[in-house]
């Protein structure tokens, strides 16, 4: 599941990095995904998270739980520079 979800992004999205943990044990029904995407460029966190909602509709309907951060370049930059 990991990589159609990876897929079905990356083939509708411009990603400049990606990173997906499977949050349940690896029994595959929970995931947490990070997303870095000048898409993401002007749009507030709710409408990043609708796209991406949309974007993995029949994936998220099979999972018991998603979550995603959703960043635009910049962001991600800023965000390592923190660590």
């Amino acid at each position: 599941m990991a990589e159609r979800i990876e897929r079905k992004l990356r083939e509708s999205m411009t990603i400049e990095h990606f990173d997906i943990a499977d949050t349940s044990g690896n029994c595959g029904s929970s995931f947490a995904v990070t997303i870095v995407s000048p898409d993401f460029a002007k749009k507030m966190t709710l409408a990043r998270h609708k796209l991406v909602n949309q974007l993995l509709s029949d994936e998220i309907s099979q999972l018991h739980a998603f979550s995603q951060k959703t960043l635009t370049p910049e962001q991600w930059a800023k965000e390592k520079g923190k660590a």
